[in-house]
């Protein structure tokens, strides 16, 4: 099994040993020099942890753990790795196979719990079945749209005796990770844009995905399309390239929400109309030709219908349609969009990141440690509060720079998935930021970073609330904050006995020196911001109304 790891490309596991695993365990302790295993607090931190290595490297995340408890642990990660089309491999123990299906102590049916969370899921039995299954799961996991797989080894299998014969998988019957684009749609789909006079593109992760950054902006600056990206989507341009309108979704940008109710032509380019992007599905774009450029036919008119599908990867359908489309000015239209975010400066931005008076807000915390990085760090975000204001006010100027859980929404993630990234581009600065509701769920993994010297800097925005549900209390039900407001402990204590640098601040003119601070560290690091906490995160469309329903303050 490590032979095949290795034939792979993989360079890195996380892992926790336990009974079923420790004839894995055992033999990896004659691989150390060739595989580094992180030895994480808790199994979910493995799965995240191998999500955040695989979204910043491009290549596959391992998770290594033990079966029962151990492997039940990684089914938050291994379901949000599905949503999020991250490709991760989780390699489970089992019992013996004679015990299988007697309730044998720590026994868990993981086939049948992982099936329908997972690309594919396979139990090995056999020795001989073992460099065959994980060559396999590697190819499933990423090709087409990536993500996640798991492999079920039981003890026996583990150590039997076999001739090692490495066979990579590069093809399986009847699995077409890439569906052929057909040409006639091509050429409808560059009529519609040939012919817009309001075009506007909808970015999501896919491009990412594809490698095909390039190839978006030769296709966005040929026929001059404003665009705006998904959450998952936002470094596939820089912050400041002139096309790119912002974020779209609930806690996205005004213009890019406002003017998909304007456009003529919407071209969705490796997105899945996720119901935090569109809204009410009845009000959606309804006066636009839709164009929809995705890798998985059956996202292709699951939520919206679209007027010219154009199934395959994005770089090669990009490339294709770029050469179909006549040069073209939309002046105007895209001026729109400036006026748009003249208005959001002035509405919400600069009370965000530059209040006159009063707490510490999230967004200026967020914008200054953007700046102090040149805005070339890697963003990984928790979930919540933390988690809008991170990827609204930090910027980026390269591709595979933000981490952050779309589709599940895991609190607990921000953490081992920045231990992840910081493995997975360890020559990046990469910055956690992180609530202290999140934190708490996964606090365990400061270990993890203690132990691995990683320079990693956590920024902790507490505000002593679970911020969203208490937003979403404050907004839609009446003010009752039914256990949302929580007691914290000393998070810089704890940080320091974890042996990692830390100092909390509360005060506006201390901010930039902790930053600093925070940043010449030679190693991990806690920055505890004490933030306002009554915060809340405009503009927001509420959940199932339409996008022309933004509140925005």
């Amino acid at each position: 099994m490590l032979r095949t790891l290795i034939a792979e490309g993989v360079d890195c596991v996380f892992g926790y040993p336990g009974g079923q695993a420790i004839p894995i365990y055992d033999c990896l302790y004659d691989y150390r020099t060739r595989l580094r295993h992180v030895l994480v607090r808790h199994e979910q931190g493995a799965t995240h942890a191998a999500q955040g290595y695989a979204r910043v490297s491009g290549r596959v995340g391992v998770a290594l753990v033990t079966s029962g408890p151990g492997a039940t642990n990684t089914i938050t990660g291994i379901a949000d790795a599905m949503l999020d089309s991250t490709p991760i491999v989780v390699i489970t123990g089992q019992v013996p196979s004679p015990l299988l299906g007697t309730d044998a102590f720590q026994e868990v049916d993981m086939i049948g719990v992982a099936l329908p969370i997972t690309k594919w899921a396979y139990q090995v039995r056999r020795a001989e079945e073992i460099a065959w299954a994980v060559s396999r799961a590697f190819f499933i996991a990423s090709s087409g749209r990536p993500g996640p797989v798991l492999i079920d080894i039981a003890k026996d299998a583990q150590v039997g005796t076999v001739d090692y014969t490495y066979s990579p998988v590069r093809f399986i019957r009847s699995y077409q990770p890439v569906p052929e684009t057909d040409r006639a749609q091509l050429a409808a789909a560059a009529d519609l844009i040939n012919g817009a006079r309001k075009p506007f593109a909808l970015v999501g992760q896919g491009v990412i995905l594809s490698g095909a950054e390039q190839e978006l902006k030769a296709f966005l600056e040929k026929a001059a399309i404003p665009a705006a990206t998904t959450m998952l989507g936002l470094s596939s341009m820089p912050s400041d390239y002139r096309l790119n309108t912002g974020m779209l979704g609930m806690h996205g940008n005004i213009g890019p929400n406002r003017r998909t109710n304007e456009c003529d032509v919407l071209i969705a380019i490796g997105m899945r109309f996720d119901d935090r992007v569109t809204g009410d599905l009845n009000t959606y774009a309804r006066q636009a030709k839709i164009i929809h450029i995705d890798i998985d036919l059956s996202e292709i008119g699951k939520n919206v219908p679209v007027d010219v599908p154009l199934p395959g990867d994005a770089r090669e359908t990009l490339t294709s349609l770029t050469a179909l489309l006549r040069p073209a000015t939309h002046d105007a239209w895209i001026a729109s969009f400036g006026a748009d975010a003249q208005e959001e400066d002035a509405r919400v931005i600069q009370k965000e990141i530059h209040p006159a008076s009063g707490p510490l807000r999230m967004g200026e915390v967020v914008r200054r440690v953007s700046e102090a990085t040149g805005d070339d760090a890697v963003l990984v975000t928790d979930v919540g509060q933390n988690q809008m204001m991170s990827v609204r006010y930090f910027r980026y100027s390269r591709t595979r720079s933000v981490v952050s859980s779309g589709g599940l929404g895991t609190m607990g993630y921000g953490l081992p998935a920045a231990i992840g990234a910081k493995l997975g581009a360890p020559e990046r600065t990469v910055c956690c930021f992180v609530g202290d509701g999140g934190l708490q769920m996964t606090l365990q993994e400061l270990g993890t970073v203690m132990q691995e010297h990683l320079n990693l800097k956590i920024i902790l925005l507490n505000n002593d609330f679970l911020g969203m549900v208490r937003q979403w209390q404050a907004l839609f039900w009446h003010g009752r904050y039914s256990f949302t407001e929580m007691e914290n402990p000393d998070f810089v204590t704890i940080a320091r006995a974890y042996r990692l640098g830390a100092r909390a601040v509360s005060e506006r003119d201390e901010l930039d020196g902790a930053i600093r601070e925070m940043l010449d560290y030679d190693g991990g690091y806690l920055l505890v911001a004490h933030v306002e906490k009554t915060g809340m995160v405009y503009p927001m469309v509420p959940a199932g109304k339409s996008l022309n329903g933004m509140i925005v303050e």
